[in-house]
């Protein structure tokens, strides 16, 4: 089954992620079935969505008329048979408990067509053994949604150990289609990502304060200011519920050994009815205030001890090939909102450091938290990091081999030439995963502060995708793949802490204009043309064209172009809003360097976090607000801080050094 076929999808459970799953559904243009045992629990799950649907309306989210046709879509059951009988697909969310589990999927195999796709939003049981609750093990997988759904981009895809790949591809993009973002687990492993790093960093932070090596005000003053966390260990633990953390930890203590023994501070807060802010009262009194974290108590011990943690579950997660390092920090960046994920954060620290950190507690303490694993001892001991070889910290970043790219490094600016005049530049598959490649060697570069993407020539920058590598070779599944790649690749460029400028001469169209919209800012020459001529050709723009360029020159401009297939000249696309800037054709080169040079000049971390506070406010507001202000929390204390306020009133240019 395609996603074409997907129509219909059931939700079993109306709590808090059940109604918040069929909400997002029903918004998404899907027929809901949202069932739970009683009619009074149904009713409540359907009035969330109705109060969900209200406060999007209110926030400018969605139009009273979408809202108005989601909620229409949504239908409230309690018979089994009548929420599953005519279901696509089938996405349980009711409690953590296995015995509660395997008896609705025992009920569900019964009344599912074979078609339907099974899919549980556990947050740490094994999908492997819920699977085995059903009749159809290979089409059942993980699909497990973050609180709230309606605002948490990311999906974890789990797989079983007989989920077959064609399930998994469609969950990956049924998330896609409600606007999620999936992150795939390769193996089923307990906690999955985000829950298997995270919940062991707040168990050890609650050990640190139960023996008196640090308080609650010193670990969430580290963890959110100094870390640069969203928010403090204990303040994110009252938020998610005391109770459900240590559900998680008990069930990774029982699946995983000693390593994961739940601290007794945590389960003896519990005990006491403090589960947090639905509680009225956790580590804080949400009566009382809540949570005030003073942003001067932070310990350099406390951090690393910390990150060491955090840093030995990514490489037991690498390691057992549960999931790769990128995966890794995006689902933590966008599951748990880490500003970096613990895999770049480990290596910015360096793992040698992280290894004896872990060590030396082992030693003193005998206890199985602080055993490093393997691979961590491993990389640590080849001087590498989670991402890449960091023995050599001066290597330069052109050591790759490139083929259909050229890279350099010119100052601080990392040079990205697009190489195949011949071709007018067009992109390739090839070329992506150069593309893709560069960037990791960039991000490895602490010398490079930006990049700079040209075409090489004159004609163009790029002339969009080589037809000839693609027209009459690709299967509906392999189209959709190339598409999710090139979303990826290009999503490198707008997601990077560095800022990113395309200089554009000549042909930029289809692919390419796609890629230059990936850019944070376009500079191009007079003789440059642009245009989206996808549709002339009876397909879509499919690297991120139908959503990217709407937020540069806003919907109705990104209509025109796509729609219309028109050619435009640089000058009307620096009307649009598109183009920064237009130069005289034999100026573009200096012109586009000196744009990057400007950028890398400027202070490295508070140009990430803005890039970062800006990306994640493009679907919600709030939450763009809430990186903004935690990225001011973490800027003010930077030495680059001190520097620009130094040289502002010495009259001079500052110097920025990332620290």
């Amino acid at each position: 089954m395609d996603l074409a076929d997907v129509e219909r999808v059931a939700v079993l459970g109306a709590g808090n992620m059940g109604h918040g799953i069929a909400e997002v559904a029903a918004i998404a243009g899907y027929e809901v079935a949202i069932r739970d045992i009683s009619e009074e629990l149904v009713q409540e799950g359907y009035q969330g969505i109705e109060w969900s649907l209200g406060k999007l309306v209110e926030h400018d989210r969605l139009t009273e008329e979408d809202a108005d046709a989601a909620l229409s879509r949504v239908t409230p059951v309690v018979e089994m048979a009548e929420a599953v009988g005519d279901a696509d697909v089938v996405v349980e969310a009711v409690p953590e408990r296995m015995d509660v589990k395997e008896e609705v999927w025992g009920e569900v195999a019964e009344h599912a067509p074979d078609r339907a796709v099974f899919a549980s939003n556990t947050s740490s049981i094994s999908i492997t053994a819920i699977a085995e609750a059903t009749d159809r093990p290979e089409r059942f997988c993980g699909m497990h949604f973050f609180n709230p759904p309606v605002r948490m981009a990311l999906v974890e895809v789990i797989a079983g150990e007989r989920t077959a790949e064609e399930t998994l591809g469609l969950v990956e993009d049924l998330a896609e289609s409600m606007d999620k973002t999936p992150v795939r687990v390769r193996k089923d492993s307990p906690g999955f990502i985000v829950n298997r790093v995270l919940t062991p960093q707040l168990n050890e932070a609650a050990w640190m304060v139960e023996t008196g090596e640090a308080t609650v005000a010193e670990v969430d003053s580290t963890t959110k200011f100094g870390m640069g966390m969203p928010m403090g260990a204990f303040e994110l633990a009252d938020q998610v519920g005391l109770d459900v953390a240590v559900d998680v930890l008990e069930y990774l203590h029982e699946q995983l050994g000693d390593a994961y023994e739940p601290c007794p501070l945590l389960a003896e807060t519990v005990e006491a009815g403090d589960l947090g802010q639905k509680a009225g009262a956790g580590f804080y009194d949400y009566d009382d205030g809540g949570a005030d974290v003073p942003g001067d108590e932070q310990r350099d011990d406390v951090a690393t001890r910390l990150t060491a943690v955090m840093a030995n579950e990514v490489a037991k997660l690498v390691g057992g090939d549960v999931a790769d390092p990128a995966a890794i920090d995006e689902a933590m960046r966008l599951g748990a909102g880490f500003p970096d994920g613990p895999a770049k954060v480990a290596d910015e620290a360096g793992l040698g450091t992280l290894r004896d950190a872990l060590a030396e507690r082992h030693e003193e303490t005998g206890s199985a938290r602080y055993e490093p694993a393997d691979l961590l001892v491993e990389y640590a001991d080849a001087g590498r990091g989670f991402y890449a070889d960091r023995s050599d910290e001066d290597a330069d970043a052109s050591g790759a081999d490139y083929e259909s790219i050229a890279v350099s490094r010119e100052g601080a600016v990392g040079r990205i030439v697009i190489d195949r005049p011949h071709r007018m530049n067009t992109l390739t598959p090839d070329l992506l995963g150069e593309l893709d490649a560069a960037m990791d060697d960039f991000e490895a570069d602490d010398a490079v502060r930006a990049v700079l993407v040209t075409g090489a020539g004159d004609r163009a920058f790029s002339a969009g995708a080589d037809a000839g590598a693609y027209a009459g070779s690709l299967e509906p599944i392999d189209a959709a793949d190339l598409s999710r790649r090139g979303q990826r690749v290009f999503g490198r460029l707008e997601s990077s802490d560095m800022p990113v400028v395309a200089g554009i001469d000549g042909y930029c169209l289809g692919g390419g204009m796609e890629l230059a919209t990936a850019c944070d800012l376009r500079i191009a020459s007079e003789r440059s043309e642009f245009g989206q001529p996808e549709l002339d050709l009876a397909i879509v723009p499919a690297w991120g064209g139908t959503q990217r360029l709407r937020h540069i020159v806003g919907d109705g401009r990104a209509k025109e172009i796509i729609l219309t297939t028109d050619r435009y000249d640089a000058e009307t696309m620096a009307e649009y809003g598109f183009v920064n800037e237009v130069v005289g054709n034999d100026e573009l080169q200096d012109a586009a360097m000196e744009l990057a040079s400007d950028l890398a000049a400027g202070p490295p971390i508070a140009t990430a976090y803005t890039k970062r506070a800006m990306l994640a406010g493009r679907g919600d507001v709030d939450a763009g607000l809430a990186v903004e202000s935690a990225a001011l929390g973490i800027t003010v204390t930077t030495d680059d801080f001190i520097e620009g306020v130094t040289a502002f009133m010495g009259d001079r240019e500052p110097e920025f050094e990332g620290k």
